[in-house]
């Protein structure tokens, strides 16, 4: 009977994925339609014990111009957990993964490695240092984006500068070793701010820094949703040149491409998203590294195609992985250390799954 099932069912996946290989325009519309009841579903699941319809109730109790329940049962507290609470956390969540799956696709377009991702070349390390400072001095949101924006990118820069000392060029086995120690560089200097700041701080910025969306307002809601929106824009409107920019430099080139100029925006807007990023919800890690490879499972490596269906994954990814803590878990265990767990095993399966054929 197993046989039988097995002989059934494998035909069945393979005409599946054939269908979707032969139509890969339609992954991005249908993800898109996922990621809208994921956030719909998202507000009906949390911490705060409530019947499942009194979200739904609340909702449109509010929204609508008359009274939807005549007798409403809910209190004060119930309203402020739908109204105040929940959108501000899933919002964050949101466009954090849309922000860690474009900037992933942008980072392993722009160097042609697939082993290139934000928290691996150091800008989230240097990201946190500049949030981790800017808690320390006790600065407004605005600070801590500001100075996590100049960490970013100033890490960023001492990962290409020493990569290109080192090995010639600002790719391959330098890039990431640079990065590497780049990163540890950073975190020790966080290690130093940890150390020497103490007090109620110091557990603030520790769960800060495994990456949680505990605690956001709207304020670094609207924070994270315009750095996004307006950096997304601009990696989607430069994602054919991604195309020719993974060709080669000599090749982009020829075809008329600004390799510096591209490589330089392209720098300076992920660094800006992965900085905002890091400076509301913490390091995230693996995300940027692991979505890239599953877009192109799904559409190839045409970054038209594979733009959005990374920004797509990675909202659906940190999502989930928010929903699973603050749901499932009864100790609301950071963001950052589920992604640990999920993205570890992920990579060595690559490795395993491309030991013969290399990356694709």
């Amino acid at each position: 009977m197993i046989e039988a099932y097995f002989k059934n069912i494998v035909p069945l996946f393979h005409r599946t994925q054939r269908f979707l290989d032969q139509r890969s325009w339609a992954w991005p519309w249908l993800l898109a339609l996922v990621v809208v009841v994921a956030v719909m579903g998202s507000m009906f699941v949390g911490a705060y014990p409530m019947p499942l319809r009194r979200p739904l109730d609340i909702l449109l109790d509010i929204i609508l111009p008359f009274s939807w329940v005549d007798s409403p049962a809910w209190d004060l507290r119930e309203i402020t957990v739908v109204t105040l609470i929940r959108p501000p956390r899933i919002m964050v969540a949101v466009f954090a993964g849309i922000t860690l799956g474009m900037s992933g696709t942008a980072l392993q377009g722009m160097y042609r490695n697939p082993l290139v991702g934000p928290d691996l070349i150091g800008v989230s390390s240097g990201a946190a240092f500049g949030g981790a400072l800017a808690y320390k001095l006790a600065l407004p949101t605005l600070g801590i984006v500001t100075l996590a924006s100049i960490g970013g990118v100033g890490a960023m820069l001492c990962t290409l500068f020493l990569a290109r000392i080192v090995g010639g060029k600002s790719d391959g086995l330098p890039l990431i070793l640079a990065g590497f120690f780049v990163g540890a560089f950073f975190m020790a200097c966080v290690g130093l701010i940890l150390h020497i700041g103490g007090g109620y701080a110091g557990p603030n910025l520790v769960y800060w820094l495994l990456g949680t969306f505990r605690g956001a307002d709207p304020t670094k809601a609207w924070t994270i949703i315009l750095t996004t929106t307006a950096g997304g824009i601009l990696l989607m409107a430069l994602r054919w040149r991604l195309n020719l920019l993974s060709l080669g430099d000599l090749d982009a080139k020829s075809l008329g491409l600004d390799v510096g100029t591209l490589r330089w925006i392209l720098i300076l807007v992920v660094s800006i998203m992965v900085a905002v990023q890091v400076a509301v919800s913490g390091v995230v890690g693996w995300v940027g590294l692991i979505i890239p490879h599953c877009a192109r499972m799904l559409v190839g490596p045409d970054h038209r195609r594979l733009m959005p269906v990374s920004a797509l994954l990675g909202c659906l990814l940190v999502l989930g992985l928010d929903n699973l803590t603050r749901t499932v878990i009864w100790s609301e265990i950071p963001v950052g250390v589920l992604s640990g767990f999920l993205g570890t095993p992920f990579i060595c399966f690559l490795f395993w799954k491309c030991r013969s054929r290399g990356w694709s």
